[in-house]
């Protein structure tokens, strides 16, 4: 029973650092938004539903390892994603531009 607390408190604890970053930093939500940011490398981490197409999921990865970009497997869906993200609809792919007060950036690497 030990791991199921674990993984919970890291999902709470990641839930807490990105609505941080919403508040205090930028971030930009969607595929297609993602996307251009990677091309034009301002994207610093990138976060990954787990119930994002297979073949989105693959080009997103394939394009922030040619950016250098870190990406995060959200362990949650796409809906609980958007809601961590404190908006009322659903978010496969999120990029993270400036981490503001948050230390999400710096924690992920480890």
């Amino acid at each position: 029973m030990a791991p199921v607390k674990k993984s919970k408190k890291n999902v709470e604890n990641m839930n807490s650092r990105l609505k941080l970053v919403m508040k205090s930093g930028k971030a930009i939500l969607g595929y297609k938004a993602t996307t251009k940011a990677l091309r034009k490398g301002k994207a610093k981490m990138i976060l990954i539903a787990s119930n994002c197409p297979p073949l989105r999921k693959s080009e997103v990865e394939y394009l922030a390892m040619l950016a250098k970009t870190t990406v995060h497997h959200y362990s949650g869906d796409n809906t609980d994603l958007g809601t961590a993200c404190g908006k009322f609809f659903n978010c496969s792919v999120l990029s993270i531009i400036d981490g503001g007060d948050s230390d999400i950036l710096a924690s992920t690497k480890e």
